[in-house]
């Protein structure tokens, strides 16, 4: 999973990324102090990891991963090459979506690059920016198609979807939001759009309003309006508490938490949302060398499922022998669990389930 982190000029992005990634990406109170996406890969927390690692005695834990692409701030004319300009654009294409990070705070010290706090306006003019970015690779796409289009009747079919396409985009929408039908959906999605990938909005607050969620934070509630009409992910956040956090070990965070008054980090709520607008689910494998965790989307059938662990996997699947995650604990081995009749043997229709744990019989 690979998300980038978007915004204007400090919104608090790189700041929430080098705490999300314990990184240390440039941090200052003026613009375009992030010259290059920054990069960093992240362990997604997974608790049921350990539990199973000890009952296994495995070696070594394997978590799933999230890598985390940090974009420059951008401002309006980006896609014209204002501030850093286009460049930064190319690399959200590289993303399965966008983290797009919203000021919900105001501060005297730091600087707004609008003069004024107003998500609303924020969120317009990234998304301005992602659109213009967008018609550019259209005309360019129907450019090229226009050509072969008089003699090409597939050709001629996608002119005139990239013509209404473009006419949508044109009317301030987003590509997401263009009605299509299944076939469409796919040609669309291999123009690698910006505006037709998923969004999680980061609402950054103070301290002060994270114990309610910002539930009474004014800036928070106009943006959980703009998600849902944009059919968008949010979660509330204080990058600088997430700093906090992010120098703390396991133990420390779990208190320094309890002491905010909070059940999970920031890193947590965005891992549920990403999970939720992608569509993801982990299943899980152990023994004793490793206990590992498996991103799949819901509904991938048990082959391939197990073409994630290896092509050979896939291509000589003969069943999966599968238990759920609560079940085994509660059993406390995989042999008490078959015992009990909990181990199911399933085959290559079973759609793999959220915390399944899965042994695969292949032969190739």
């Amino acid at each position: 999973m690979k998300l980038g982190i978007v915004g204007l000029p400090n919104v608090g992005k790189s700041t929430l990324f080098n705490s999300l990634t314990k990184a240390r990406a440039e941090s200052a109170n003026y613009p375009f102090c992030t010259i290059d996406p920054n990069i960093g890969i992240v362990s997604i927390p997974d608790e049921r990891l350990p539990v199973l690692a000890k009952l296994y005695n495995s070696e070594k834990v394997i978590p799933a991963i999230i890598e985390f692409v940090d974009i420059a701030g951008l401002v309006k004319g980006a896609s014209k090459g204002e501030g850093l300009g286009n460049q930064f654009l190319a690399n959200i294409r590289e993303v399965d979506a966008i983290i797009h990070v919203v000021r919900c705070f105001e501060d005297t010290n730091i600087i707004h690059v609008e003069g004024s706090i107003d998500p609303v306006r924020d969120i317009e003019t990234i998304n301005l920016e992602l659109i213009f970015s967008d018609l550019e690779i259209l005309e360019r796409r129907i450019s090229k198609t226009a050509k072969g289009a008089k003699n090409d009747k597939e050709l001629a079919k996608e002119l005139e979807l990239l013509e209404k396409l473009k006419a949508h985009l044109e009317g301030g929408k987003m590509a997401k939001t263009f009605e299509a039908d299944e076939d469409e959906i796919k040609l669309i999605a291999s123009y690698n759009l910006l505006t037709n990938k998923p969004v999680i909005y980061a609402a950054n607050v103070k301290e002060e309003d994270l114990i309610d969620d910002g539930e009474n934070n004014d800036y928070v509630r106009v943006v959980r309006e703009v998600a849902t009409n944009d059919n968008s992910e949010v979660f509330v956040i204080s990058a600088r508490i997430e700093q906090e956090i992010a120098e703390l070990e396991d133990d420390e965070k779990k208190l320094f938490l309890k002491e905010l008054g909070l059940s999970e980090s920031g890193l947590d709520k965005l891992v549920k949302a990403s999970y939720r607008i992608l569509g993801l689910i982990s299943y899980l494998t152990a023994g004793p060398k490793e206990t590992k965790a498996w991103t799949i989307k819901k509904g991938t059938k048990a082959p391939q499922a197990a073409g994630k662990i290896h092509s050979d996997f896939e291509r000589g699947f003969i069943r999966a022998e599968i238990v759920n995650y609560d079940h085994l604990v509660q059993c406390g081995s995989f042999n008490a669990a078959k015992e009990k009749g909990l181990v199911r043997l399933e085959g290559k229709d079973y759609v793999v389930q959220d915390g399944d744990v899965i042994l695969f019989r292949f032969n190739v």
